[in-house]
């Protein structure tokens, strides 16, 4: 199968969309728990939201090919550099107590270039050997390092040492910091954007057999892995890239099925041809709302009569329908800004 997919533009702007969505509620102390990520071990629907991005990263790869290697790195580096950008005006602009150098597409830029070259250098079954080193390697490396508390992990350890206080979640009182896009985890999210280039093969050849097959095998690997390596996020543990990478799967096999197919509409689309440039407009809209307190006018008018929880959700959906008003004006003028 050639050509653009409308699968998986689609899959990756319902990914943004979500990722917008429980970024902005109207207010952090009113969230439905399915809205918010797990505190520490287990996996809700928003911890299912990032690996799924990073995923589609991966299929992306395998479907619409890398180039050179020089053409890798500078694609990763700009990806880094945007995120360093957002994080340093966010800095700025809201005076926040330090400056923190980790995030996500800084993560997003790293997974790129790690498994983009990969792609160009190595057949398939090294790629699925190198899945496997990195989560058995992690799993072993947090095994020695100690408890796999929220403090005494051993990645935290690693993130607080060269961070300081500019690790997220810094306290100043115990001297240490937990860092969910930090140098550690990352090892596992790389092994999560191979198992999306792997997919993106299957889907390539239209082979829906396999990706079904070993999307329901890396829920059960996964399920049971956690019993002894826990579901968690801000960890990125090997049994998480499992699990999600198992529901990324099958969810990619139905959206092919339903879209590809059977030419169902593409919903979420428009977000997905823009899907870095609407993460980066969002976040620079969410900073300047704060900074010039446009926020709490705008949510206080949303919020009049309702529940807080439900207050907050309606303000988060009110942010992703104005990104989509964006999206859909730059889709129209078919302005698709690559990053």
């Amino acid at each position: 199968m050639t050509g653009r997919l409308a699968s998986v533009d689609a899959f990756r702007g319902i990914t943004v969309a979500a990722m917008l969505l429980v970024n902005d509620p109207g207010d952090w102390g009113h969230v439905y728990g399915p809205l918010q990520h797990a505190s520490w071990d287990g996996c809700t629907p928003t911890d299912l939201v990032f690996p799924f991005f990073l995923f589609i990263v991966g299929v992306s790869i395998t479907l619409a090919g890398v180039g050179s290697h020089g053409k890798v790195l500078v694609r990763a580096l700009r990806m880094v550099a945007l995120g360093l950008a957002l994080h340093a005006l966010a800095h700025w602009i809201l005076a926040t107590p330090s400056f923190r150098p980790f995030g996500v597409l800084q993560r997003i830029g790293i997974c790129y270039a790690a498994a983009g070259l990969l792609a160009i250098d190595t057949k398939p079954r090294t790629q699925w050997i190198v899945i496997g080193a990195l989560l058995l390697g992690f799993w072993a490396l947090m095994a020695w390092g100690g408890p796999l508390t929220k403090e005494g992990n051993l990645a935290s350890r690693v993130d607080t040492a060269l961070l300081g206080r500019h690790a997220y979640e810094f306290d100043a009182a115990t001297g240490r910091g937990h860092e969910p896009e930090g140098l550690l985890s990352t090892l596992p999210a790389i092994a999560t954007t191979l198992l999306g280039v792997r997919a993106g093969e299957w889907l390539r050849r239209d082979a829906m057999r396999p990706l079904l097959w070993m999307g329901a095998i890396a829920l059960g690997l996964g399920l049971a892995w956690s019993l002894v390596f826990p579901l968690n996020k801000n960890l990125w543990s090997s049994s998480y890239v499992l699990w999600t990478g198992g529901w990324a799967m099958l969810a990619l096999a139905a959206f092919h099925e339903t879209m590809d197919r059977h030419r169902w509409p593409a919903i979420g689309r428009r977000f997905g041809v823009n899907a870095i440039a609407i993460y980066a407009g969002a976040w620079l809209m969410e900073c300047v709302m704060d900074a010039f307190g446009w926020k709490s006018a705008i949510y206080g008018a949303i919020a009049r009569g309702l529940d807080p929880y439900a207050a907050s959700l309606a303000f988060a959906i009110a942010f992703v329908a104005v990104c989509y008003g964006v999206a859909f004006a730059l889709d129209r003028r078919r302005i698709h800004i690559r990053v």
